[in-house]
């Protein structure tokens, strides 16, 4: 087996696909609930779906919402939308109504791929009839009823566009045209679209998979969700352009995972540490056989030595690998080596990507030199295309020298290794989630017994960090601890819900009237 990719000459994920089933034949792509999908199977699934989005009207460039738990129909779907020159806005399954409304309106999108009954409801029942009203369809995967298209109609409607057609369309995609927004709330407390197109994405995964060592053959179980880019490019389309096997799993539950991990012989698990916490907690887990496991991905959040440690001698990792990247730059930005000691895995994010220049930068744009701390910068063909109708965000967050600021503290040390201190922005970490304060304290301000809130991340051993609110309630009102955190639940996604809440008089404030956070944090420590 090899780590490098026969496919060498990136242009679309259509031309990878259609790469992959050259390269690959027969081997098998997807294993999912039952269903086992060849690389050349795939490859025409992908094409009947992508007429089937042309007979419904997709033109090239129109936004196309896919909102459902990682499965072989969502993988298929995105690489059929992209075929059709359709751009993917993938859609948390946490989000709630008024979250994926905000979404559909922000995005454009003109159609939308769901799932049906899920965790205990049915999702489209959660769309607003304004919402509708600016989709042309609402398909769903399984189970659909009478106001929803069904998957299998929807399929059907390929049979009124040719083959011909169909590659007429494909003609028309460009490398640099654009393959998907994912959204991220940041500061501003609204979702903001980072554009990224085919080719930089494609050479991003590239460069990741060679340098965490991704094989022909790898079977990887993809527990983070699609919509999430460590799910959607490091699991799934990584497989794709590797020729490993893609094994969706649907919800995170450390039983069930190892159960898998014995019974499919997983080979690689790309994951925040919660899901590897939650392995060698599991009070059974000397009864699963882990021993296909090879090698545990892991980032977005503090990754303690004692657990890349333990990775490899207690569930038989050969190699564990850490890194550091954001949205902003598809998910990337330097990675650590699976052939790293433990110590450099645990306390660095490894080196910058090639052809990719990560620096620190002081105050007045001083490029730092090693040992020196201040904002991690990012130049370079990784970096987002922009925000999707926001040029004053995004010049804000890439300067006239092509200079990504990502808000994050840190340094270089004499290894070259990034090592990241703290973060000039708000946003926490919950177990591979961003979270955003400023988009959480919008949100729950929508109670009527909330009049100031102020939401920071506090430490958990668990899941890196949760959000703590303090809140100031309205004059004549009530409320207690756990009837705000219901309401949370039941109107915003849970992974933003704030773990507790400190009622207050009134929150610290700046001379010029804004909350001072670090007293705060400080508050809370």
């Amino acid at each position: 087996m090899t780590t490098g990719s026969p496919i060498l000459d990136f242009t679309t994920i259509p031309d990878l696909c259609a790469r992959a089933a050259q390269a690959y034949g027969d081997d098998v792509a997807i294993e999912d609930a039952g269903v086992a999908i060849s690389f050349v199977e795939l490859d025409r699934l992908r094409r009947r779906i992508a007429r089937a989005f042309i007979a419904c009207g997709v033109a090239r460039g129109d936004r196309v919402m896919i909102w459902g738990p990682n499965s072989w129909k969502w993988f298929a779907s995105a690489l059929g939308l992209l075929s059709a020159g359709a751009v993917l806005i993938p859609c948390s399954t946490r989000f709630k109504g008024t979250e994926v409304a905000e979404l559909v309106a922000r995005s454009g999108a003109s159609m939308m791929l769901c799932v049906g009954e899920f965790l205990g409801r049915y999702y489209p029942d959660m769309l607003d009839a304004q919402t509708r009203a600016r989709l042309r369809a609402i398909v769903v995967f399984d189970g659909a009823r009478q106001r929803e298209t069904a998957w299998e109609t929807f399929l059907a409607r390929a049979d009124a566009v040719s083959e011909a057609e169909l590659d007429a369309r494909l003609a028309t995609v460009g490398p640099d045209d654009l393959c998907d927004m994912l959204f991220t709330s940041g500061t501003t407390g609204h979702p903001k679209g980072v554009m990224y197109a085919h080719r930089q994405c494609l050479r991003a995964i590239d460069a990741w998979a060679t340098r965490v060592g991704i094989r022909r053959g790898d079977r990887i179980l993809v527990i983070p969700p699609f919509f999430h880019a460590f799910g959607y490019r490091s699991g799934a389309i990584v497989a794709l352009m590797r020729g490993a096997v893609l094994l969706p799993h649907l919800t995170y539950d450390p039983d069930e995972i190892l159960r898998r991990v014995a019974g499919d012989r997983v080979s690689v698990i790309p994951g925040p540490p919660a899901i590897f916490h939650g392995m060698l907690q599991h009070p059974r887990r000397a009864r699963f056989d882990t021993n296909s496991l090879r090698l545990g991905i892991t980032g977005g959040s503090v990754v303690p030595a004692t657990l890349i440690r333990r990775m490899r001698s207690e569930l038989g990792f050969a190699g564990v690998v850490n890194g550091y990247g954001l949205t902003e730059c598809g998910g990337y930005g330097t990675m650590c080596s699976a052939d790293d000691d433990a110590e450099v895995i645990a306390n660095t994010c490894g080196k910058p990507f090639p052809d990719t220049e990560v620096r620190i930068m002081g105050e007045g744009g001083t490029l730092l030199p090693a040992g020196e701390p201040g904002e991690v910068v990012i130049r370079g063909y990784i970096t987002m295309r922009g925000y999707f109708n926001d040029p004053e965000a995004t010049a804000r967050t890439i300067d006239a020298d092509g200079w990504l600021h990502t808000g994050d503290v840190g340094w270089f040390d004499a290894d070259g290794n990034l090592r990241i201190e703290d973060r000039l922005k708000d946003m926490y970490i919950t177990g591979g989630f961003n979270c955003y304060p400023a988009e959480i304290e919008r949100l729950m301000s929508a109670h009527p017994a909330v009049g100031q809130i102020a939401v920071i991340g506090v430490p958990d051993e668990r899941l890196g960090e949760v959000g703590k609110a303090f809140v100031v309630l309205r004059p004549g009102t009530s409320a207690t601890q756990e009837e705000l955190i219901d309401w949370a639940r039941a109107n915003i996604a849970n992974f933003k819900v704030p773990r507790s809440i400190e009622f207050c008089q009134s929150l610290p404030v700046s001379p010029q009237g804004k909350v001072v956070k670090d007293r705060l944090r400080e508050q809370a420590r």
